[in-house]
């Protein structure tokens, strides 16, 4: 919903929700699913086209071991790098008993998916591939990984956006603020906003701040008018770090692999720009809940810091080493090793 000063974030979630059970299709699950289709076809060109070593009808292989790397990955990096209690927490029943251990680690359905985690699993399944079906130099795979990931990773930041979560830092000028700066519906539950002279327009005791949110996401004009002045305007950090990590890393990637690089480049040259742009987009977003600040930065710019200085490791030990160059965007160089099966 557009207003004069900003968005009123009013999108669902849900593409398609069953019940009220809280169970549908979301968004944010078909962003990995589309993530993960694109992926498969720019592999699949660059295995057809002769950019990469990895056979055409190995790319289906390939991709199973990417995807269940970035979820078990994302999951994992998740509970490690944001919440660590996920680890030790079970399901029991109503005699106490454990039934299901480390269930809010498995419960992924509630949400919590760490990008740099994501990553790292990806990673290393694509290298336990390349090892398994013999391809050399094995680290092609990551730079296939690395070349491939901007446009899932932007479908994520979008599904953030839709989901309403990932606040970004309120607007300096909250009294005339952008028109594309966002109010969220869910600060009402915070109890900062004054809303008790709806009593009598919304229904509800213990359920009257949701019902007042849901009146603000179904437009009722009595309570946008009232309430919408109120909220808070905030940077939309979600769309910035879409643009930034999906069009913008993907043109560097482009640019760096127009011609045929030593296998690692890439990777390496993904893990020094996408650092340096989630650093500069986390400005804008607020940190973590219950995740402190170190250094005065957030867990995502001090992971991004680490993965800057991996990945000039890994491009200056790329450009020193006696491997073949593969690819080029502009057009494929030779590859002299032929490919495995």
């Amino acid at each position: 919903m557009l207003l004069a000063e900003s968005y009123l974030h009013t999108l669902d979630p849900y593409v398609i929700q069953f019940g009220d059970g809280g169970f549908g299709i979301r968004w944010y699950g078909l962003s990995y699913v589309a993530g993960f289709v694109i992926a498969w076809a720019l592999i699949k060109w660059l295995a057809n086209t002769g950019r990469s070593i990895v056979s055409p009808v190995a790319v289906g292989d390939l991709m199973i071991y990417a995807v269940l790397g970035v979820l078990i990955g994302g999951r994992l990096g998740y509970a490690l790098f944001y919440d660590p209690a996920l680890f030790v927490e079970a399901a029991r029943n109503q005699a106490g008993d454990i039934v299901v251990p480390w269930w809010a680690l498995l419960a992924i359905n509630q949400g919590g998916m760490a990008s740099h985690g994501g990553m790292i699993g990806a990673l290393v399944a694509v290298l336990i591939f390349m090892m398994r079906r013999g391809y050399r130099p094995t680290f092609h795979g990551a730079d296939l990984l690395a070349f491939v990931a901007p446009p899932g990773l932007c479908l994520g930041r979008l599904a953030n956006f839709i989901n309403g979560e990932l606040w970004g830092h309120p607007v300096p000028d909250q009294s005339n603020p952008p028109w594309w700066s966002v109010k969220y519906p869910d600060e009402v539950m915070q109890g900062t906003i004054d809303v008790e002279g709806l009593r009598g327009v919304v229904p509800g005791d213990e359920s009257f701040l949701p019902n007042i949110v849901d009146s603000l996401r179904s437009g009722q004009a009595v309570v946008v008018e009232e309430v919408v002045p109120q909220l808070t305007a905030y940077y939309p950090s979600q769309l910035f770090q879409a643009f930034a990590e999906g069009p913008i890393l993907f043109l560097v990637l482009i640019v760096v692999w127009w011609v045929p690089r030593k296998a690692g480049v890439i990777m390496g040259s993904f893990l020094c720009s996408y650092g340096v742009l989630r650093i500069v987009t986390e400005l804008f977003r607020q940190p973590d809940e219950g995740v402190a600040l170190t250094l005065g930065l957030s867990r995502g710019q001090l992971l991004s810091v680490f993965m800057i200085l991996v990945g000039i490791a890994i491009v200056l030990l790329a450009n020193i080493s006696k491997g073949p160059r593969i690819g080029g965007m502009g057009h494929p160089g030779p590859i002299d090793q032929p490919a495995s099966a």
